[in-house]
């Protein structure tokens, strides 16, 4: 399976009169947080597989303003939610750990309950290997792709998600990829794949 992925940046790759084709075949569209609410739904517009993201920490998920305002349509906000997809389950987290008061912010206890309340999958986990199959959250787990400041660190709260439900990949966001390519990944001692994007990248599964 090919999955585009997309944080933090309206790309104009992606938001170009040229998407899709220009990127050629993918499965699934996948948002990491901090993507503007119009910029999902004009990639919800032009694709045909599901478009699945987390709220990020900078309040963007959204479409107009006050009262009217309205999550982007044709996308799935996955925060605390499960997807099956052709044999794989998704599971979502959004937001960070809080470093200041504001849209976005959670308490490592609230990041905790997140990251428990799939706990139920523990059998998938003991028969199939993985209780969920991706992970996708804003923020970071603890380790080489979490930031160096205090508002990149990493939850501690995925790392036991990772123990607990071993999924196959956890695509991030977030952390500032200055200069670097699109993409950084490392593989955890449990066997985790972990994936920080920046923009967007095709990954595959």
């Amino acid at each position: 399976m090919r999955l585009l992925v997309l944080a933090d940046q309206a790309h104009p790759h992606v938001h170009s009169p040229r998407f899709p084709e220009n990127l050629g075949p993918f499965d699934l569209v996948l948002g990491a947080g901090d993507l503007p609410g119009e910029y999902l739904e004009y990639v919800a517009s032009k694709v045909t597989v599901p478009v699945l993201y987390v709220p990020g920490n900078h309040g963007e998920e959204w479409v107009g303003e006050g009262p009217k305002r309205r999550r982007p349509g044709g996308a799935v906000n996955l925060h605390g939610r499960l997807f099956p997809y052709r044999g794989l389950l998704l599971y979502g987290v959004g937001g960070v750990p809080r470093y200041r008061e504001g849209e976005g912010q959670l308490s490592e206890g609230e990041l905790l309950a997140l990251a428990l309340k799939p706990l139920f999958l523990l059998p998938r986990r003991l028969l199939r290997g993985h209780g969920v199959d991706v992970l996708l959250t804003h923020a970071p787990p603890p380790g080489p792709t979490a930031g160096e400041g205090f508002p990149h660190r990493g939850s501690p709260a995925f790392l036991l998600l990772h123990r607990l439900l071993r999924p196959r990949l956890h695509v991030h966001g977030h952390t500032p990829l200055l200069g670097a390519p699109s993409f950084r990944r490392h593989r955890t001692p449990l066997g985790v794949e972990v994936v920080h994007v920046q923009g967007y990248a095709l990954l595959s599964l």
